[in-house]
């Protein structure tokens, strides 16, 4: 959009704003916020909003912790669920930069943004489109929080889902910060949903995700019910993915890459080599892409989510998938990675996947026979597949040995995330569970 200062003030002045709430997120993806009156809007956006960084996820040590939120002003939007009463608030995604007015190492932002410069030095830009997925559940009278599916609906359903209304306020709120959205719809399991916005540029992708998950929180409290992201609350039912739509585009023109007329799938070698670093580095990304305990409960066969390091174009059960697309709309030509859960920080996880796919690039990688049979019918062993890893702990080990993945998130990023994802394993391996209990309590 290209905002300039001057057309951001006159916004706030024509739309009665009477806050700005600056927002970013920390290393493992959580949205963080300072609010401002408007009348520090000016000092704000000419010199940024100091906050102290000690107390966020993975930002700064004590001794190491002032730093400032510059405003990003193409992000300017007005939340349309604080400016319904007495008040009108809009809001600012922010960069994080140190006391020296650097940027700041630790900021998930900048990561994303420095692997899109490394793109566009070799004439790339990138382009993302997540499909998010959800759960809707309903409180308890009390206010506690079970996973009680809001209806009993399937994939596709109409009659039995009771949501209809609520995810068009929510395709409407999202509308509001001009979110583009494609479709919406109920998914396979009870209380399951789907809500998909159009494929673009991967920063303002990331920024939409982050402000997809924040709405949809929000349009579902004001109806009494409870949306989560995590990727597998209900044992036996589907969970819940991200899978993330991606393509290379020429700098200059704006020409798709990923597009080969001669090949059987329509994939340029360039496309072919981008497959074949995803698939190289998949088990390094694996901790960034399903980044909780509880995503590699949804990492398992039968339920519709990939295990094995494959690809192909008919089969849902690879990691990588080749969409088809409508003859002559070469420019839709991309591939799906189909690990990645809703979880995720995706600054992050676009940076891993845009750094393993030009890997693959630069190495002239070529990826494995594509396999077209759904593996979970078939014997993986025949086809010599490598599986991605089966916990949290796998994962950190796969991260812990490839350095292309540790490029991508930066020394500081990789050794908090770790940090934190270690001890969350940690916690999870010495706690003892129901599940425990029920098995072994009277056994033993």
């Amino acid at each position: 959009m290209g905002y300039t200062t001057d057309q951001i003030l006159a916004l706030i002045e024509e739309q009665h704003i009477d806050f700005l709430n600056l927002q970013f997120t920390d290393i493992v993806g959580i949205s963080k916020n300072v609010t401002i009156p408007v009348r520090q809007v000016k000092d704000a956006l000419d010199h940024g909003v100091w906050f102290d960084g000690s107390s966020i996820e993975g930002f700064a040590r004590v001794a190491e912790s002032d730093m400032y939120l510059q405003p990003d002003l193409d992000t300017y939007a007005v939340i349309p669920w604080e400016s319904d009463g007495d008040t009108v608030t809009a809001r600012f995604i922010c960069d994080v930069y140190t006391p020296h007015g650097e940027p700041f190492p630790g900021d998930p932002r900048r990561a994303l943004k420095n692997v899109l410069r490394e793109a566009a030095e070799l004439g790339y830009t990138f382009q993302t489109g997540p499909e998010i997925e959800f759960f809707l559940f309903k409180p308890r009278p009390d206010g506690a929080l079970l996973p009680v599916p809001h209806d009993a609906a399937g994939y596709f359903d109409v009659s039995t889902d009771y949501a209809t209304g609520i995810r068009r306020q929510m395709v409407k709120a999202l509308e509001s910060f001009g979110i583009a959205v494609e479709a919406s719809h109920h998914e396979v399991a009870d209380g399951q949903h789907e809500i998909d916005f159009e494929y673009g540029d991967a920063l303002r992708m990331a920024d939409n995700t982050i402000t997809v998950r924040s709405t949809l929180k929000a349009v579902a409290q004001r109806n009494s019910l409870h949306a989560t992201f995590m990727p597998k609350p209900l044992t036996g039912i589907n969970g819940s993915g991200m899978h993330i739509h991606q393509s290379l585009a020429q700098k200059e023109s704006g020409a798709n890459l990923f597009y080969g007329p001669d090949d059987e799938r329509g994939l340029s070698e360039l496309a072919l080599q981008y497959i074949a670093g995803l698939l190289e580095h998949s088990p390094g990304m694996t901790a960034v892409l399903a980044p909780l305990v509880n995503s590699y409960k949804r990492l398992v066969p039968g339920y519709e989510a990939p295990i094995y390091i494959s690809w192909g174009q008919t089969n849902r059960s690879a990691l990588v998938r080749v969409p088809r697309i409508t003859r002559g709309r070469t420019q839709a030509t991309r591939v799906e990675l189909r690990c990645p859960d809703p979880s995720a920080n995706p600054y992050l996880a676009f940076a891993v996947m845009l750094k393993a796919g030009l890997d693959g690039i630069r190495r002239g990688l070529l990826p494995p026979i594509a396999v077209e049979e759904d593996l979970y019918h078939i014997d993986p062993r025949s086809r010599s597949l490598a599986v991605l890893p089966e916990s949290l702990a796998q994962a950190l080990d796969a991260l812990r040995a490839d350095s292309i993945v540790q490029q991508a998130l930066g020394p500081h990023i990789f050794e908090r995330f770790v940090e934190a994802k270690q001890l969350e394993w940690d916690d999870y391996r010495l706690h003892v569970s129901q599940w425990e209990l029920e098995r072994y309590l009277l056994m033993y």
